[in-house]
C-alpha cells in the first residue's frame, strides 16, 4: 500500500461556468474515514466530484487521490477507487453476468466471488437485464461492482437519492463493513443530511460553490446551537454572534457557532443541540441574516 495521510486532497478547486463558478474549493478526506459532503441541489457537489475524476478540466487547483496526482496518475487512483453516480452508468441491455466479465477485464484485482456475494445479498439477479431493475435495485448493482475490486477509496455521487429508508439503512450498513477494512475511505456528497449524520466522521459544507465548513462531524454539531427566544429578545443577541436568525410566529431561533461562548453571554437563554440539516439552513440563509 503506498504512503499517504489523506484518501483526497483538494487545494485551491478553481471551475468557471457561465452564471457558476466553483470557487477556490480546499479539503482533505482523512485515510480511514468517511467524509459526507453535503449541499443544496446545484451547490457545486457534482462539479467537485467530476474534478476530482478528470471528468472536467479544472481552471487552477491541485488534487490528490490515494496521494497520487488526479491528472498525471490518473490511470493508477482510477485502478485503486470505485465511483457510484446517482445515475446508473451501464447499459440496460446489460445483466450481473455481464459486468462481470467486463470488470474482470478492467480491474486487475476484480473479485468475481465477492461480485455475486454481494449480488445474492442484495437479491440481484444476475441474469435479468438492468433496464428491468428498480431504482434501489440499480444502484445496489453498482454498489455490488464499486465493491468488489478492493478499491481504497469509494466516491459516491448522491448515491442515496430517490431510494426508500430501507434500502438507505442496507447501504450504509454495507459502507460501515466496508470502512472496518484497512485504510479504506469514503467521499459521500448527499443533500439527505439524516443519512450522513449516522455515518460519517466529517462533513464539509458546500453552498454557491464555496465551501461553508469542513471538519470532524462531532466537532461542528458540538459547537454550533441554537438559541431560542421571543422576538422581543432578538436584539440581545449580538450580530457578530449569529450565523442567521429564523423567525416565526412564536418566536426567533438564532444559530451561533460558539455555544460555549453564547452559554457564557447569554446566560439566561435557551441554547439547544442542533442537526446538520438545521447547519446547512442556517449557514444558506447567512446573507438574510432574517428568514
Amino acid at each position: 500500500m503506498s504512503n499517504y495521510e489523506n484518501a483526497i486532497e483538494i487545494k485551491g478547486l478553481t471551475k468557471k461556468y457561465d452564471g457558476f463558478t466553483l470557487d477556490n474549493v480546499s479539503f482533505n478526506v482523512p485515510r480511514g474515514s468517511i467524509m459526507g459532503f453535503i449541499g443544496q441541489n446545484g451547490a457545486g457537489k457534482t462539479t467537485t466530484i467530476r474534478s476530482l475524476l478528470n471528468i472536467i478540466p479544472v481552471d487552477s487547483g491541485e488534487i490528490k487521490l490515494l496521494g497520487l496526482d488526479h491528472v498525471k496518475d490518473e490511470y493508477e487512483a482510477k485502478q485503486r477507487m470505485a465511483v457510484v453516480f446517482d445515475e446508473m452508468p451501464f447499459h440496460d441491455m446489460f445483466t450481473g453476468n455481464v459486468l462481470a466479465k467486463m470488470f474482470a477485464g478492467l480491474y486487475a484485482s476484480w473479485d468475481e466471488k465477492h461480485f455475486y456475494e454481494l449480488c445474492d445479498r442484495f437479491g440481484l439477479p444476475v441474469k435479468k437485464k438492468l433496464g428491468k431493475f428498480s431504482k434501489g435495485m440499480k444502484m445496489k448493482m453498482q454498489i455490488a461492482a464499486a465493491l468488489s475490486h478492493g478499491a481504497e477509496l469509494l466516491v459516491m455521487d448522491e448515491a442515496t437519492t430517490g431510494l426508500d429508508p430501507v434500502v438507505r439503512n442496507e447501504i450504509l450498513d454495507i459502507f460501515r463493513e466496508y470502512l472496518s477494512g484497512d485504510d479504506r475511505s469514503i467521499l459521500m456528497s448527499s443533500h439527505i443530511t439524516s443519512d450522513l449524520e449516522k455515518i460519517a466522521d466529517s462533513v464539509t459544507f458546500i453552498d454557491k460553490g464555496r465551501i461553508l465548513l469542513s471538519g470532524y462531524k462531532d466537532d461542528i454539531l458540538d459547537t454550533h446551537a441554537v438559541i431560542k427566544c421571543a422576538k422581543a429578545e432578538m436584539s440581545d443577541i449580538a450580530p457578530e454572534d449569529r450565523i442567521s436568525t429564523r423567525v416565526s410566529d412564536f418566536g426567533a431561533e438564532i444559530m451561533v457557532a460558539d455555544r460555549a461562548a453564547a452559554a457564557k453571554k447569554y446566560s439566561g437563554a435557551v441554547i439547544e443541540k442542533t442537526t446538520l440539516e438545521e447547519i446547512m439552513l442556517f449557514y444558506v440563509n447567512r446573507d438574510k441574516k432574517e428568514w
